[in-house]
C-alpha cells in the first residue's frame, strides 16, 4: 500500500510542477499577482510530495519488501541497514529520484527564503526551476519508474554491487547530488533575469548564495569519492580522470568560475554577459554529467545505467533547456551592457584571469572525455584517452590560477598600481622561493615537481597571510581582522584550502614508493624506511561476504609502528570479489598495503605504497568547503539581503 501511495505521490508531484512551471509565468507577464503567488504553495507541494515518494521507496528497501523490482535488483536480506538505505540510491531509478528530491528541495527554498526578491522575478525563478522537474519527473515515470512490481516475488534479493556498499560511497551521491542539482538554481536565475530583461548588482548578489551552495556541495562529494577510489579500489591512488569523475568535476571548474565571476557583476555591473552564460553552461555540464552516468556511452566503473533510450531522453533534455537558453541568451544580448570599466592591472583582470583558466580547463576536461566517443563515432577507432593527456594539458591551467589567485586577493578594484602588489607579495615570494630551494637541496635524484608543489603551496597559502596583513592596516591593528566579513574569513580559509591540496598533489605524485612483490610467511622485506613482516592470512564469513584477511606487521628501526589487516572479500550473491586496502594513516604519511592472491609456488601477493602528505589532499578540501560554508553564513550573501533596496523597483516590460 505504501508503494503504491509514493507512486501516486510521484504522479501528482508531475502534475504539480507543469501548474508551476506554466501558471507563474503566464502571472508574471502579465502582472497579475493571484497567478504569481501560485508557485510558492506549488512549490512546497512538490517538494512534499517528492519526499512522501523517496520515503515510500526507502521503506521498500529497509523492509526488504521483495515484490518490488528494485529492491530485488539492488538488496538482499542479510545486508547492513546502512547499505539498505544507500541502497535505495545505488541505482539508477533510486538516484534519479533523489536528483528529482533535491531539485524540488532547491526549488522549495527559494520559495521560503526569497521573499524580498522581486514579485516577477521569484515567480520567473520558480518556473524555470519547475520546468526542469517536469523533464526529470517524465524522465523519472515513463523510462525509469522506481516503483515496478514483480509478478512473482523471489524469496531475497541479488544484493547491490559491492564496490557501493562502504560508507563514503554511501555518502558520495546525495552530496554529489546537492552539487549538481544545486546549480539548477543559478541556472533558472539566468533565464528569469534573461526573461525579465535585467541583470544588475542585485541579481549577482542573489544568485552567489545559490553557487556557493552548489559548490559547496560538489566540493565534499568530489572529495568523499576522491577518498572513497584511494582506500577502496586497491589502486592506491586519489584520482583517476575516470569519465564519471570528470562528470563532476568540470561543473565544479565552471562553479567555481561564476562564483568569481558573479563578485564582478555584483560589485562592478560588469562582465554580465559572461556570467549568464557560466551560469546556463554549468548547468548545462551537470546536464552532460547526467548523460555520461545514465546513458552507457562511456564506460566507467561508477556508471549507473547502460541504456541507450535512457541517453536520448537526457539528450532531448539537454537540447531543450540548453537551447531554449542559449537562444534567449542571444536574443537578450542588449540588456547585459556593462557598466563598470576597468584597468589592465585590476582586480578585475584577475578575475576575468581566473574565469578564462577555469572555463578553459573544463574544456579541456570535456574535450579529454568525450575524445573517445567522438573518435569511435566519427572515424571507427576505438581510443582511451588516460591520466597522461590530462595531467599534461590540464595542469599547466591550474598552476597559472594558484600563481595568480594571491595577486589577484591583493589588487583594488577598477584599478591597481603594480609596484603596491609586488611589495605587498614580496615575503610570500621569497618564502616560496627559499622553501621550494631546500627541498630541491635535500631531495635527490628526483622530478621538480616536489619543489614546484611546494613552491606553489607556500605561495598560496602566504598570499591568503599576506592579504590579511594588509586588513590590519598601516597601524597594524589585528583587531581588524576580528571585524572582517564572513565572506572575506571564507574566502582566506577557501583559497588556503586549495594552497594545502596542491602541495599535498604535489607532494604524494613526487615522492611516493611502491613496492609489489610476492611474500612468504614471517619473512621480513623492506620498503622505503620500514620493514614489514606477513604474520598470517586467515579466512572468515563477514555479514554478507567472505574475507581472505593478512596479518602485516610494521616496524621502524626495529620498533612496532602498527600491524594492518588488508582483506580480499568475496560477496556470493553478486559474486563478486573486492579488494580492501590496510591504511595506517598519518599526517605527514600513509602506509598502504594490499593483499592480492596466493601464489601457485607458495606465498602471497603483496603491493605497498609509502604516501606522503597523502591526508593532506583531503584536509585542503574540507577547509575549502568550510571557507565555502563561512562565506555562505555572512548575512549579506543570503537572499534577503541586496535585495531589499530593488524589491520594489519597477521591472521593464517585456
Amino acid at each position: 500500500m505504501i508503494t503504491e501511495l509514493g507512486h501516486f505521490a510521484l504522479i501528482l508531484a508531475f502534475m504539480v510542477a507543469i501548474v508551476q512551471s506554466v501558471v507563474p509565468l503566464i502571472g508574471a507577464h502579465k502582472r497579475w499577482p493571484g497567478w504569481m503567488a501560485v508557485a510558492e504553495p506549488a512549490a512546497n507541494a512538490q517538494f512534499l510530495l517528492i519526499a512522501f515518494s523517496f520515503a515510500a521507496l526507502t521503506h521498500a528497501f529497509v523492509t526488504s519488501d521483495f515484490s518490488l523490482r528494485l529492491v530485488v535488483a539492488n538488496s538482499h536480506s542479510l545486508k547492513p541497514m546502512l547499505y539498505k538505505v544507500s541502497g535505495v540510491w545505488g541505482n539508477h531509478e533510486g538516484s534519479l529520484l533523489l536528483w528529482v528530491l533535491i531539485l524540488t528541495l532547491f526549488g522549495a527554498s527559494a520559495a521560503w527564503f526569497g521573499g524580498n526578491l522581486p514579485p516577477t522575478l521569484r515567480a520567473r525563478v520558480l518556473a524555470v526551476q519547475s520546468a526542469i522537474s517536469v523533464a526529470f519527473l517524465a524522465f523519472l515515470l515513463f523510462t525509469s519508474n522506481p516503483f515496478l512490481r514483480m509478478a512473482v516475488p523471489p524469496f531475497d534479493g541479488q544484493d547491490l554491487n559491492p564496490l557501493l556498499q562502504d560508507p563514503g560511497l554511501a555518502f558520495h551521491p546525495p552530496f554529489l547530488y546537492l552539487g549538481y542539482v544545486g546549480l539548477s538554481m543559478a541556472f533558472s536565475f539566468a533565464v528569469a533575469a534573461l526573461i525579465e530583461g535585467r541583470v544588475d548588482a542585485a541579481w549577482g548578489r542573489w544568485v552567489r548564495p545559490w553557487t556557493l551552495a552548489a559548490w559547496i556541495f560538489l566540493t565534499i562529494g568530489i572529495a568523499l569519492g576522491s577518498w572513497w577510489a584511494y582506500y577502496e579500489l586497491g589502486w592506491g591512488g586519489f584520482w583517476f580522470w575516470d569519465p564519471v569523475e570528470n562528470a563532476s568535476f568540470m561543473p565544479w571548474l565552471l562553479a567555481a568560475a561564476l562564483l568569481h565571476s558573479a563578485i564582478v557583476v555584483e560589485k562592478r555591473e560588469s562582465l554580465k554577459s559572461w556570467t549568464i552564460l557560466l551560469a546556463i553552461l554549468a548547468f548545462g555540464f551537470s546536464l552532460i554529467g547526467t548523460f555520461i552516468v545514465r546513458s552507457g556511452v562511456i564506460t566507467s566503473v561508477h556508471a549507473f545505467a547502460n541504456d541507450p533510450e535512457r541517453g536520448v531522453f537526457i539528450l532531448l533534455i539537454l537540447a531543450i533547456f540548453m537551447g531554449g537558453a542559449l537562444t534567449l541568451y542571444a536574443a537578450r544580448a542588449g540588456i547585459m551592457e556593462a557598466r563598470g570599466v576597468f584597468g589592465m592591472v585590476s582586480r578585475e583582470s584577475a578575475l576575468v584571469a581566473n574565469n578564462i583558466l577555469l572555463a578553459v580547463s573544463c574544456f579541456v576536461v570535456f574535450v579529454g572525455t568525450i575524445w573517445p566517443l567522438v573518435a569511435e563515432l566519427a572515424f571507427d577507432r576505438k581510443l582511451s584517452v588516460g591520466p597522461p593527456f590530462f595531467n599534461l594539458a590540464f595542469t599547466p591551467f591550474m598552476i597559472a590560477l594558484a600563481i595568480i589567485m594571491p595577486i589577484g586577493s591583493v589588487l583594488s578594484w577598477k584599478r591597481a598600481r603594480l609596484g603596491r602588489v609586488i611589495h605587498a607579495l614580496r615575503f610570500p615570494a621569497l618564502l616560496a622561493l627559499a622553501l621550494a630551494g631546500l627541498v630541491w637541496a635535500m631531495q635527490t635524484g628526483r622530478s621538480l615537481m616536489g619543489p614546484f608543489g611546494v613552491a606553489l603551496g607556500v605561495w598560496v597559502l602566504a598570499g591568503v597571510a599576506a592579504d590579511l596583513w594588509a586588513r590590519t592596516g598601516r597601524s597594524r591593528d589585528l583587531s581588524r581582522l576580528a571585524r572582517l566579513p564572513r565572506a572575506d574569513w571564507g574566502k582566506a580559509v577557501a583559497h588556503s584550502g586549495l594552497g594545502i591540496t596542491v602541495f599535498g598533489i604535489a607532494a604524494l605524485l613526487a615522492w611516493e614508493e611502491e613496492d609489489i612483490r610476492v611474500v612468504q610467511t614471517d619473512a621480513p622485506f623492506t620498503v622505503g624506511a620500514y620493514e614489514l613482516t606477513l604474520r598470517d592470512v586467515t579466512q572468515f564469513e563477514g555479514p554478507n561476504y567472505l574475507s581472505t584477511m593478512a596479518e602485516i606487521d610494521i616496524t621502524r628501526d626495529g620498533r612496532a609502528v602498527t600491524t594492518l589487516y588488508p582483506e580480499k572479500r568475496l560477496y556470493p550473491v553478486a559474486r563478486m570479489p573486492t579488494t580492501e586496502a590496510a591504511i595506517d594513516n598519518g599526517i605527514l604519511r600513509d602506509l598502504y598495503v594490499v593483499i592480492g592472491d596466493e601464489q601457485v609456488g607458495g606465498g602471497w601477493a603483496v603491493r605497498t605504497y609509502i604516501k606522503p602528505f597523502a591526508n593532506w589532499i583531503w584536509a585542503g578540501a574540507i577547509i575549502m568547503a568550510l571557507g565555502g560554508f563561512l562565506s555562505l553564513s555572512d548575512r549579506r550573501y543570503r537572499i534577503a539581503a541586496g535585495a531589499r533596496r530593488s524589491a520594489g523597483a519597477e521591472v521593464p516590460a517585456e
